[in-house]
């Protein structure tokens, strides 16, 4: 994380981070590693934390656990509850309701950082996420593209930056084991049963024929320099490894 943000000049002095919390490993990881990061980073910033709450089936989330663990951690931290899930699945009964979903979450979100002062929105994408949404783009629309992991908004005046975006899904999941991070389990009515789903257990199936197949694309990224994936420093992305 700590490359990452460095490298690709996520965080700048005088900033105000806007992590947005879902409650799931990453972005609790996410939460927790930037509130660390500030004790030695070298760059003083602030760091607050918003959950938004679909409140999927009409039931408030429990992020009683989360309001403990950020108050540890000195992490301002916010609840927004919101009719997302009553819009998505009762009112427009989406038979794609994660396109729906994740617009409507994304608007809130930004408007939210706004709302808080917050120059930065900070967003739990790891390596995997990256790998898994080439592989959507190029399957599903026939296009070379990917999220970078800087982007500005210019109708906003946001930047969104992915600070774990060079680290592996297993190597988050392996820190919040270590760290015995809580998590809130989501209600999604469509969890596990998406076109995202779908590209995980693709790329856990080929990283299981080439353990260095999540490395390899990172470096394809790299290379081809995009959507912002540009070689870090003293590297030359694949070409470095061969």
């Amino acid at each position: 994380m700590r490359k990452a943000i460095q490298e690709y000049g996520m965080i700048a002095p005088g900033d105000r981070v806007c992590v947005g919390v879902s409650g799931g490993k990453d972005s609790v990881a996410l939460t927790v590693g930037l509130a660390r990061l500030r004790e030695y980073l070298g760059i003083p910033f602030e760091l607050v934390a918003v959950s938004l709450d679909p409140q999927f089936g009409g039931t408030p989330a429990d992020y009683s656990l989360l309001e403990k663990l950020f108050a540890e951690h000195n992490v301002e931290y916010h609840i927004r509850r919101s009719e997302i899930g009553h819009v998505v699945f009762d009112l427009r009964q989406e038979k794609n309701p994660c396109a729906l979903c994740a617009k409507m979450r994304r608007g809130l979100l930004h408007n939210t950082a706004k709302e808080l002062g917050c120059n930065r929105v900070a967003l739990g994408h790891h390596l995997d996420d990256a790998v898994e949404t080439f592989y959507m783009n190029l399957w599903g629309e026939g296009r070379l593209g990917c999220f970078s992991p800087v982007t500005w908004l210019s109708r906003k005046e946001l930047y969104l930056i992915r600070p774990m975006v060079l680290a592996t899904e297993a190597e988050v999941r392996r820190a919040v084991r270590e760290l015995d991070l809580p998590v809130v389990k989501s209600a999604c009515p469509a969890d596990g049963a998406t076109r995202r789903q779908e590209m995980k257990d693709y790329v856990a199936d080929m990283a299981k024929k080439d353990p260095a197949f999540r490395q390899k694309m990172l470096g394809a990224l790299q290379d081809a320099g995009l959507d912002g994936w540009a070689p870090l420093p003293g590297t030359q992305g694949r070409r470095a490894r061969r």
